[in-house]
């Protein structure tokens, strides 16, 4: 098989969470640790961070490897979902996993894999682990893929665990309440492995307080030590004043990133206690302190790849995609658009099926002309369900069966001093990036 056929392999012949839903979440870590076995546990080869979280997890996890890259390190990063290309996944200081690595991978380890029938997310994680061992990575970032204490990524003792927020998503899997989810999350705190909450709410405190008593693992809350003391988005960066860093601008734009760069100085504070930060082969190079961490983040998406968050495809007319797909992530991104400043809004909006769909909708923004449409996924809901429910909440708009189709016509209307916004789930702003850009 070439890369691709290999790609439609994993894709097609794994069940994949992002694809088929809830069938194709495993629970349990049976398959992961006869594949660790067999793989010879290489998560035991690098130091790792393991960062979970309702929201936040992939912009968390990009910066922080970015400022480890900046300090020397050989730093692995493993993410999901993918938008364009199943390499984004996998990556060593930036660089995607190689295409012959994942077909070697998967034609010679087949004989082992297929009979235990694994998930697609439990199989990309071995080969994740595998690869950061065979590339010598000095630290892995590691997101977890869904919750957090059965998850298949749960089987590294990192140097440091963060947990970004709690809230409502995945409830037919995690649960009906913050504090059956916070449960879920907490499953990750270590013994003895220091943690960060970046944010907590009092049904979830009390719970990552005592999992991390009972683990007797150091615990912070990065509300109660606030790193980031004024946060304002300047055209397309956000500008931070910090209180142990100075000014750090910021690629990744959107209000909701405030609350994200507070847990990664939160946990950057953390490496740098523990000795973790800088390295170093001459120290009379070395920057000023802080360099790197403002360094990366400046520039995180050249440094890492990353793409969505709140990501400026275009001016003139602007056009910004973004991948927030649950409420608490459009509770930011209702507050970002009603803020913009354009002649015209266009929004290009699809969702899936299993989330909280009648809450995002509330959220959209009335004065905007909406392009309604659905992504070429099981989960996705009907173009024309999501038409008639926004009808139903007074947004004006058409239904349209492609996401292409969608934005080459929000495309046609928008003139100048206009703006179009791409969203409502990552599958929607993946075929986006893929197919209009």
């Amino acid at each position: 098989m070439d890369y691709q056929q290999t790609c439609d392999y994993l894709f097609t012949r794994t069940p994949m969470f992002e694809k088929v839903g809830i069938s194709g979440y495993k629970e349990g870590l049976e398959n992961t640790l006869a594949l660790d076995e067999h793989f010879g546990h290489p998560h035991k080869n690098f130091r790792s961070i393991h960062i979970a979280g309702t929201n936040g997890k992939g912009s968390c996890a990009h910066t922080i490897a970015a400022i480890l890259q900046e300090c020397g390190y050989r730093v692995g990063l493993y993410t999901s979902p993918h938008l364009v290309d199943f390499r984004e996944r996998i990556r060593v200081n930036g660089l995607p996993i190689q295409e012959s690595y994942v077909v070697d991978f998967v034609d010679q380890e087949r004989f082992f894999f297929e009979p235990l029938e694994p998930s697609f997310f439990e199989l990309t994680t071995a080969m994740a682990f595998k690869y950061f061992s065979d590339m010598n990575v000095d630290i892995a970032v590691i997101e977890v893929g869904l919750g957090g204490r059965l998850d298949c990524t749960n089987i590294i003792t990192p140097i440091l665990s963060v947990i970004t927020n709690i809230s409502l998503d995945h409830t037919n899997m995690l649960g009906n309440s913050l504090e059956q989810i916070a449960m879920e999350k907490a499953g990750i705190i270590k013994p003895g492995v220091p943690v960060v909450i970046g944010e907590a709410l009092p049904e979830t405190r009390p719970i990552f307080e005592a999992m991390a008593t009972e683990n007797k693992a150091p615990i912070v809350f990065a509300e109660d030590q606030p790193e980031v003391l004024k946060a304002e988005l300047k055209y397309s960066e956000m500008n931070y004043d910090t209180r142990s860093y100075g000014k750090i601008i910021g690629e990744l734009c959107g209000n909701y990133q405030a609350k994200n760069a507070n847990t990664i100085l939160c946990a950057i504070r953390q490496l740098e206690d523990a000795g973790y930060m800088y390295r170093y082969t001459d120290d009379s190079k070395a920057p000023t302190k802080g360099h790197e961490i403002k360094i990366g983040f400046k520039n995180v998406c050249k440094a890492t790849g990353l793409k969505g968050r709140w990501q400026v495809v275009s001016k003139s007319p602007t056009v910004v995609c973004d991948t927030g797909h649950n409420t608490a992530g459009w509770e930011y991104l209702s507050r970002q658009l009603n803020d913009v400043v354009c002649d015209n809004m266009y929004i290009v909006f699809g969702i899936v099926e299993d989330k909280d769909v009648d809450g995002v909708m509330a959220l959209l923004p009335k004065h905007a002309t909406y392009f309604f449409t659905k992504a070429n996924n099981k989960r996705a809901l009907s173009e024309r369900v999501v038409h008639m429910m926004g009808q139903q909440l007074g947004l004006e708009g058409e239904a349209y069966p492609t996401v292409t189709e969608a934005y080459a016509a929000a495309k046609s209307k928008a003139e100048e001093g206009d703006f179009v916004f791409i969203g409502g789930s990552s599958y929607v702003v993946a075929e986006f990036l893929k197919n209009c850009v």
